[in-house]
């Protein structure tokens, strides 16, 4: 008996250890961030100061504005570049070209973002001087974002349209469905959660980037991620646990409302195809 209870102990404390490895130092980054010391680690009383003087920061302030706006327009520029690269990948298993196309859409995945980020500086500058433009700023972080970003999205969007029984889309057609209405009636509420997914997911890994923003970043053009990693150098201040408080509390906000529509939708799905069986 204690060895039973022993053994669904043990799995419990990991996980909860897992846990606390994993959420411990932002719940730390929150608690300090209502300090009344100068210090960003060090407790002295509960305050607002720290919030208070974001608001009159204007670098910081920018920087998440920028860095907000980047992060959007690539989660939704990936998210719809990755399911076209994604269907091209599953519709055709077999084109000219195929695997090379397929690697290059995976290579962002497994170089090194300082390579990457070195190579698409290279491009940038040589096309600056041919043609005049693009100028550093926001439209080449978004481009190097957006490069990685459909990586990601490609894979997750292609890994759903796997499982997807093409036999459904078939039936559809069979009844008279036109393909514009096929996708839209039965491909896109089946790959649903995973175009969430992916979107959540290129969201944040365009929002806390700092290797490929430090390459194509331009004068006026500084992300949140930069701004913090420049004031490392020189000394934090509780400021940065405030923004990065806000930062999580957006992330955890949208994670959730994400959650609860793909939880809704899924109860949903199963509800019709229990209905669906019924009638049968």
């Amino acid at each position: 008996m204690k060895g039973y209870r022993a053994s669904r102990l043990l799995p419990r404390l990991w996980m909860l250890c897992v846990y606390a490895f994993l959420y411990l130092p932002i719940a730390s980054l929150v608690f300090f961030s209502f300090t009344e010391s100068s210090l960003p680690n060090v407790w002295s009383g509960f305050s607002l100061r720290w919030y208070r003087a974001l608001i009159a920061d204007t670098d910081l302030k920018e920087g998440l504005w920028l860095s907000l706006k980047i992060a959007t327009l690539t989660a939704t520029a990936a998210v719809v570049l990755g399911s076209l690269a994604a269907a091209a990948l599953h519709r055709y298993p077999r084109f000219f070209g195929r695997a090379l196309f397929s690697g290059m859409v995976s290579a962002p995945l497994v170089m090194p973002d300082v390579i990457v980020g070195l190579s698409l500086l290279l491009m940038l500058v040589s096309l600056q001087r041919l043609l005049g433009v693009p100028e550093r700023g926001m439209l080449t972080i978004w481009l190097g974002h957006l490069l990685l970003g459909m990586a990601y999205a490609t894979v997750v969007i292609h890994a759903r349209l796997k499982d997807l029984d093409p036999q459904l889309e078939e039936a559809a057609q069979d009844l008279g469905a036109r393909p514009r209405q096929v996708f839209f009636l039965i491909t896109l509420p089946m790959i649903a959660q995973s175009l969430v997914s992916a979107w959540l997911l290129t969201f944040t890994l365009s929002l806390d980037d700092v290797v490929l923003s430090a390459f194509l970043s331009g004068p006026g053009s500084t992300t949140l991620p930069l701004v913090i990693f420049s004031r490392a150098r020189l000394g934090l201040n509780p400021s940065v646990n405030a923004i990065a408080t806000v930062v999580v509390v957006i992330v955890a906000v949208g994670v959730t409302i994400a959650s609860i529509m793909i939880a809704r939708q899924e109860r949903r799905r199963s509800n019709e195809m229990t209905s669906a069986r019924r009638c049968r």
